[in-house]
Order: structure tokens, then sequence, then C-alpha cells
């Protein structure tokens, strides 16, 4: 048995022995006052010491476990994972069961550390983490303790840093009771101590390596180097690599916070933190951690006996989390989940049929009309998907399926995508139009709350500095580049109110409510929500899908919807049972998110009855989704898709009154997903698990108080008068109703011979009225394009506040005027450094507003680029030149009237 102690070189003992004293010894002991030790003093020193240790041994020592106990406590009952319904989902074995290393060999030629079956590059990797002078100390490491008590001292007394070996921490996890192990104090760390230098005495430094290798926790239930490597990468530990070697011993500290099944950026730069550690002790040089760094990691699966993989795995994190490590080590728990073992069976079969049809493979084939398939069966678009379901009341979660095939290597199956971090692309504009729709986010964004039916503009905009820090470039004035969004369709809708722009998903008018109630409102009330990821720096994309979430947050973040306002916690588990102890249930903590629940709703109960409305709105999303689309349901339903703009991720979250459900479809090695959008991708994933968890139709959602029904005029969103088109019921905040008659359609006399607005002169056979949607010049390229007849109101300045008895009273007030569509205002253009110059061009246009006129013109700094008579529209390609520019269009009505000119656009091209 070998034994580390401390010991004297003989030559040292020689010279000690022959030494005779100094000159100024000899003086010291003539000096007046020295006096010899007695004998009596010299006697009472080891009784003091003795005695010293006999108080320990009374006091902080009187009831230290034996170390004789360690091997029995290895012995632990199963744990069991079970559903709702206390059926079982997966049974943790204990890890002695053919998973250990055999601790009885004290020997092994083939490994420089004692270790059979263990490679060295494990050893090193977790000696280089955890205890890189284990082979020089007996138990307690004195540098360590040294470099502790400085930095708690530093720490005010505080204990902030434990030294501790891996021998301590054996004598911990393994002889301490759960309720001593993490408590904070000296009179912890001493009895830690002690028992660590008798296990120093009672084994050898290989057996406390294979001791300790064989009770760490790795994550993912496994305990154990052995059941790590099998987990992990499917293999014997015998046969791991250096690579995986490192990126095991880097789990140690922080299991499911590395777990490379969840995040594998982290796990491999807690990798790469290992392989310098092992450089700074010597393990290896720089040149084999540059070499070991670059070796891929391939994470397996093996094949075991489990039920909904992904959310088992999830519930690892939330034990760890509510009972230690330690008590999980123990075992003997019977863990009842608020997973529906059924429903999630059904969730799993419905994300498997759904894209084997998107993909054309077996019997899901996409079958058209008369039978044939209408998808290429050689063509793969998205490989894997996922889905989750809560409980819209105590946001227990009802079912998790983290891919279509945990085992399945080539998807990396074994990543649950549930918890995956993604840009949710659209699926966040609901938020956005909350926080605008709500009184008190409005306010304190300092703008007045938009209502269902404000009207916004779906036209071509340039947004000023709108792109974020990710993809802002500035200009020559210094400002950001400008932002210019597209709608998913390519097109442009013109005057939209709020219901028709968040139920079709309209693009530019969801980035203008942004730029409206500002980015941080945003991020705000995400957060209160419960998505606590967008944390960075963003621009108005952050509405588009900048950011990132996890689908699991952005569901439990639409809990505010159904639930009148009030943030959803999400819960994986509702009871936990002691077997080992005999105990009844323990209260189970869940705490997933660290952002605090609110005290108040995170939105008004309006509010949330608002989006819910325009959500389920059938009508409002026909422009968009069509009729008898996937996300309609036979009961009371609201969803919003969502798809990234590089067609990477898809996306389809929605709610009834009593369920919520989030899908994702898309690659897991994030491979373009070519033309699948959240409809056809995720949305029949979303509408079939949606009928599975409602077996029975749910109540319907419930209208508060406080909501105005009020008959409006549906283009405008104002009172209606005679001259408008068409009617429609909107609900309302009570006190933003429209107070104003409709001012927007203007009846006007026309003279039938020329087209144009009557006047005193013109007989009244040839007066005919008409009715005229009067927009704003911005609107002028898309009135055209859907050949709508545009007058322009001039002195009157009809649309912005004048009454249209006001305009059909005064006919002789009409005057003509231009507009110039193109280019946008405050625009910022790059030039691109890979395309020949003549051909970066932009686009000038100009109209002339009621009618012919005689003379058109376009000027770009006062130079004419273009010239037109007798038109109504001027167009003509300029070509770009580095700096800043002006725009107008100018022209003359009749041969020798006036000359009007427009207002000027300015440009930068960087």
């Amino acid at each position: 048995m070998s034994k580390i102690g401390t010991s004297v070189h003989p030559t040292a003992s020689i010279r000690m022995m022959n030494a005779t004293p100094t000159t100024r010894s000899r003086s010291a002991q003539n000096l007046p006052g020295f006096r010899k030790p007695g004998r009596f003093w010299l006697a009472l020193i080891p009784l003091l010491l003795l005695g010293g240790w006999l108080a320990l041994r009374l006091t902080i020592l009187a009831d230290l476990p034996s170390v004789d106990d360690l091997e029995s406590r290895l012995v632990r009952p199963t744990t069991r994972i079970l559903d709702r319904n206390g059926r079982l989902l997966y049974e943790v074995l204990d890890p002695n069961a053919g998973k250990q290393i055999d601790l009885a060999a004290d020997a092994a030629p083939d490994s420089r550390y004692g270790l059979a079956g263990i490679p060295d590059a494990c050893v090193q990797a977790t000696l280089a983490t955890e205890d890189s002078r284990f082979f020089w100390h007996p138990g307690v490491d004195p540098i360590a303790i040294a470099r502790a008590l400085w930095q708690n001292w530093q720490a005010d007394g505080a204990i902030v840093s434990g030294a501790s070996t891996l021998t301590q921490q054996l004598a911990r996890s393994l002889l301490m009771e759960p309720e001593e192990r993490y408590v904070q104090s000296y009179d912890r760390k001493l009895r830690e101590a002690v028992l660590a230098l008798q296990l120093e005495q009672r084994y050898s430094k290989a057996q406390l390596l294979r001791l300790y290798l064989n009770q760490t926790y790795y994550g993912h239930f496994a305990f154990g180097l052995e059941a790590a490597a099998q987990n992990f990468f499917a293999k014997p530990a015998a046969q791991l690599s250096r690579a995986e070697c490192a990126l095991l011993a880097g789990l140690i500290q922080y299991p499911t916070g590395y777990d490379p099944f969840v995040d594998p950026e982290s796990a491999k730069n807690r990798q790469l933190t290992v392989l310098r550690l092992m450089t700074d002790a010597r393990f290896i040089t720089q040149a084999e951690s540059d070499q070991i760094a670059a070796e891929p990691l391939r994470y397996r699966s093996r094949l075991f006996a489990i039920e909904a993989p992904h959310f088992v795995m999830y519930i690892q994190d939330q034990l760890v989390r509510a009972v230690g490590v330690d008590r999980l080590r123990d075992g003997g728990l019977a863990v009842r989940t608020t997973l529906d073992l059924g429903l999630q069976r059904q969730a799993a079969a419905a994300v498997r049929r759904r894209l084997d049809q998107l993909n054309c493979r077996g019997q899901g084939q996409k079958k058209g009309a008369t039978g044939q398939v209408v998808c290429d069966p050689g063509e793969e678009v998205a490989r894997n998907g996922a889905a989750v379901v809560l409980d819209a009341a105590s946001g227990e979660i009802l079912a998790m399926v983290g891919s279509p095939n945990y085992f399945d290597e080539s998807i990396q199956g074994n990543v649950n995508a549930v918890l995956s971090q993604r840009q949710p692309g659209s699926a966040i504009k609901p938020l956005t139009y909350a926080a605008a729709l709500d009184p008190e986010w409005s306010r304190q964004a300092g703008v007045e709350p938009l209502t269902a039916a404000s009207i916004l503009a779906d036209l071509p905009t340039a947004f000023p500095g709108g792109r974020g820090e990710e993809m802002a470039a500035s200009n020559s004035f210094g400002d950001a580049g400008a932002y210019r969004p597209e709608n998913y369709d390519l097109r442009y809708h013109g005057p939209v109110t709020v219901r028709e722009a968040l139920a079709n998903s309209y693009n530019i008018p969801a980035v203008a409510v942004l730029q409206y109630i500002g980015v941080p409102t945003l991020q705000r009330i995400a957060s209160a929500a419960g998505i606590g990821s967008f944390t960075g720096q963003y621009g108005l994309a952050l509405t588009l899908g900048g950011g990132e979430v996890s689908l699991l947050d952005l569901t439990a973040a639409y809990g505010i919807f159904p639930r009148g306002g009030e943030r959803l916690e999400t819960k994986g588990i509702l009871e936990i049972g002691d077997q080992k102890l005999g105990t009844g249930d323990m209260e189970a903590p869940d705490p997933r998110s660290p952002i605090p629940s609110p005290q108040s709703p995170v939105i008004s109960p309006q509010t949330a009855f608002l989006i819910t409305d325009i959500l389920s709105d059938p009508i409002a999303r026909l422009p968009a989704f069509g009729e008898g689309s996937v996300v309609e349901l036979p009961f009371p339903a609201a969803a919003k898709t969502g798809t990234t703009t590089d067609w990477r991720d898809n996306w389809t979250v929605g709610f009834s009154s009593t369920r919520l459900v989030g899908v994702w479809v898309g690659n897991a090695d994030n491979k373009p997903m070519v033309g699948v959008t959240g409809i056809d991708g995720a949305g029949p994933i979303w509408r079939d698990v949606m009928l599975a968890a409602h077996p029975t139709p749910p109540p319907a959602f419930s209208r508060p108080a406080r909501i105005k029904d009020v008959t409006i005029c549906a283009p405008s969103g104002l009172l209606p008068t005679r001259e408008c088109p068409r009617l429609r019921h909107e609900y309302f905040i009570a006190g933003t109703e429209p107070t104003r008659p409709d001012d927007q359609f203007v009846r006007v006399s026309i003279d039938r011979a020329t087209n144009q607005p009557a006047n005193a002169d013109t007989p009244a056979a040839r007066i005919s009225e008409r009715i005229y949607w009067n927009l704003g010049p911005e609107y002028a390229d898309w009135m055209k394009s859907q050949g709508i007849p545009r007058l322009e109101i001039g002195a009157w300045g009809v649309g912005n506040g004048d009454s249209t008895l006001s305009v059909h009273n005064s006919p002789s007030t009409v005057q003509p005027s231009l507009s110039l569509s193109s280019p946008t205002p405050n625009s910022a253009y790059a030039l691109h450094p890979g395309v020949p110059l003549e051909r970066q061009r932009l686009a000038v246009r100009g109209y002339a507003n009621g009618g012919v006129w005689y003379s058109l013109r376009l000027l770009v700094d006062g130079e004419v680029i273009a010239q037109a008579e007798n038109s109504d529209a001027i167009e003509n390609w300029w070509q770009l030149t580095p700096g800043p520019h002006r725009f107008w269009l100018e022209g003359e009505q009749r041969v020798g009237g006036a000359t009007q000119r427009t207002e000027v656009t300015s440009i930068v091209v960087e």
C-alpha cells in the first residue's frame, strides 16, 4: 500500500547531527534574561496538542463517518422517471452494474497511472482540470489551501474558494450526508480534510482515481467515465480519443451547462479550456493541444430502453437543480413528471409522418388531386423537427419531441431542438404588436397606443439606421445604413390595418411598428414574457426574427395571450418521491428560467384578447393563407407562423384556451430549406399535434371587460360615412375607439369632358360625381400598380383631418401636384466591389397626380436625367455615384403654366 508522507534527506540529517552552535548562538545563551525551556514546559506541549486533538474529536469530528462505509455506499437503488400517470419513461440503473472500472485491480502495466482500461489522456484531462497536484499531496493540498485562504480573506471572510482535491471531493460525495455536503463552513472543510487523509491511508492513488472516475457525474444520468463514454460516444471508455477525454473531463464542473447535446458550442469551448489546462500542466505540448482541438467530435447515443428521451434528459437538469447531483447519485427516487406519454407518442408520430411527407418518403409521400406524387422523392428539404405542448393554465410540459429520432446520428437526433436557440422569423411579431397595442407599454415607449384598425403603410421603405449593429454600415455622414425589409410574397399591399398586417405577417408594417415603439420595448416585453435571450444589440430586424430563442421559451411566451396577459412558467416535475428514505413526496422546484416572474400581468387582458382575436381570425389572414389553411381547426385556435429569411428555420406557434403548441422544422446542420415555409413545413405538424392535444373541444376564448365592438370604415379604420365603400366590425380597448369620421374617401365633381375636377364654368350636364381614395403621395406608386385613380387635394389637405363635406363643397380647391416615388428619402446605398459600376443603377420614378401634364422632368443634383411631354408618369435609371445626392421632379401642367416641383429627396451612396 503506497503512502505519501514527508521525509528528511539523509545528508541533511547528518549535517544537523554534526552541526555545532554558532558564535551567535553561544552568545545568545549568555544574554541577560535568556533561559532554556524547562522540562515541565517541554512535556506540556504534546499534552496541549493531544488535548486540542481530543477537543476536535469530541466536537467538530465527533460524528465523523467511517471510511469503512465507503464501498457499502456505492450500491444504490434505481431512480425511476415516470409520466404524469405513473407510466415508466426511464429507469436510472445502478451505475455499478456493468458500467464501472474494476476497483479491485491495483496494477495495470499498460497505463502509467496503474489504471487498466482508461486512456491516459482521460486521467490527464481530469487531473489538469480538477487536481493537478493529485500525486504530490496526502489528500489535502497545502498550496491550494493557502491560495483559497488568501482569496477568502480578500472576500472579507466569505468562502469563495474551497481548494478541494479529488480525494476531498470523494470524501464529501461518498461519506458525508446530503445536508452537510454543501454547507459553506470551515468546520465542514476540516471534517472533509480529515476524511480525505484517512482515505489516502486506506486506498492507493490509483484506487482513489478509479473511485473518482467511477462516481463522477457527467450528465445525462451518466455516473462514471464508462457510462459517460457509452452515453455520449457509444463506445467503451478504453476506446476514447484524446479529444473525447478532454470533452468529458470538461463536463464534470457543470454537466448540464456544457451538455454537448443541448449546446455543442459551449461544450467545444469548455474542451478547449481543458486542453489549455493540460498544456499548462505539461501533460501535452501546445502542438498536441492544437492537433487534439482539430479532431472532430462525433456524438452518438447508444440504443437503450427509454420513452421520450429528449424530455427525460431535460428532466435530469431539473433534478440536478431540485435535489443536487449527490442526491441524484444516491438513487432511490421516483420522479413523477408532467409528461402525458400518450400525447407524447402522438406528437412524435406527427413529427415523423409530416417530415416523411415533406421529404416525399414512404407512406408519407405528398399526393396530388389525381394521386400522383407532387414532390421529388430524391430530395430531402428538411430532416429535423421538434414540437412541444404546454398546459395553458399550469405551464406543465405535456409533450416534448426534440427530434424525429433521438438515436439517428445523421440528423444529430440526440440534440433537443426544443431547447436549441434558433431565429424565430415572424413568429416573434405578436410581441411587437402587443407592445404597440397595450396602453401601458405604449405609454412607457412615449407613443400613443395603436389599435387593431390603425393604418400602416406596406410600401417600399428604407428605415434609417434600422439594420442594427450586426448589419449596419456607416455612410459618409456617420449614420447607420438604411434597412429595407421585404415581404415574404415580394409584394406591397398599400395601406393595411394592424389586424391585416399581423394576420398576414407582412414584414414592412411590422418593422414600422417596432420603429414606432422602439427596439428596447420589444426586448423588455419579451423578457417579461419569459424570453431571456434577447440581450444583445439589435436593430429593427429583431421583429422579423433577428434574435435567437428556444422553441420552449417562445411557446411559453405565447402563454400571455390565452392567460389574459399573465406570464406562464413552465414546469416539468410534479413530485419527487424518495424511495430510499421512505418519505413522502418532496417539493419539486422547477427553476427553468432565471427571469423572475413579474408581480403584475405582462400585458393587459384587453391587449391579450386583441392579439388572440387577430391570430384566430380566418378572414383577416385570407390574402396570405387562403381558405381552409392548416392553421384552421374545428375549434377556436390562434396561430402564427415564422420563416427566417435564409430558409433555415420555420415555425408555427399557437394556442387554444387550454393548450399551447409550438413546432419547429429545419436541419440540425443549418442547411437551408429552399421553398419551405412555416405554413407548409411546421404548420401541418402543428395542426396534427393541436388535434391530438384536444380530444374534446376546448372552451372559446373569453372576452374581457372594457372591449368595445365598433363599426368602422374598413380601409381607413375611421367612423363610416356614405362615401366609405366597405364597413366591418372591429374590437377596441375602451378609450381607443375612433371618434373622427372617415376622410380618406372623398366625393368630387368631375368634368366628364376633361376628366378633371369641375369648376364654376363647367356645364351641369357634364358634371358627374366620383369617389376617390385620397391617400398621401407616398402611395402613388402602389395606387398606379393597382389601377386605382388618384386625385390630390392640395390646399385642403384631404387625409390630414379635413372633413369630406369640406372637400365636396369646395371643388375649386382641387389642385394638381407631383410625386417622386423613388428613391426613398434618407436612404443609403452601398457600391458592390464585385459588380461593374455601369450595372449598379437606381430607378428614379415620379407621377403627375390628376391627369396628363404638358412637361415632366427628373433632376439629380440640379441636372435633368429624364424628360417627358404629355404624360402622367416619368422614369429613368441613374448610375450610382459615391457621395450625397438630391432628387426631385418638376414640370408644367399646360403650355406656359407655372413650374411646380416636389420636395427634395436626399440619399447617400457609399
